[in-house]
């Protein structure tokens, strides 16, 4: 069963937010990933610019690697059909993990 963890209200500086993600949120998301009915974990951010791509990239990738057998994507994107659609394929993608996945209406 996928989870999701969504992170709100982080910094708009792309250094700030991934220091508050590690700081608020990695715990949270090692606990779902912990649990013994996850077998993923879709962590959901609100879009950023293009600055937040590289350390949410290196969140998917080194927190999928930690979680391995267990899979780990991180989605950006604001509510909607497109971010919907992307959970919904992520939650069926048995070989999708350590991915970054930029969503847009």
């Amino acid at each position: 069963m996928q989870r999701e963890l969504v992170a709100e209200h982080l910094p708009e500086n792309a250094l700030d937010a991934a220091g508050a993600f590690m700081a608020f949120h990695l715990e949270a998301a090692r606990a779902a990933l912990g649990q013994a009915d996850c077998t993923a974990l879709a962590i959901i951010l609100a879009p950023a610019g293009h600055d937040h791509a590289d350390w949410r990239r290196t969140l998917a990738r080194d927190l999928a690697r930690e979680a391995a057998p267990k899979r780990v994507n991180v989605v950006a994107g604001a509510p909607g059909a497109a971010r919907n659609d992307v959970l919904r394929f992520l939650a069926d993608a048995p070989g999708v993990t350590g991915h970054y996945c930029v969503c847009h209406e």
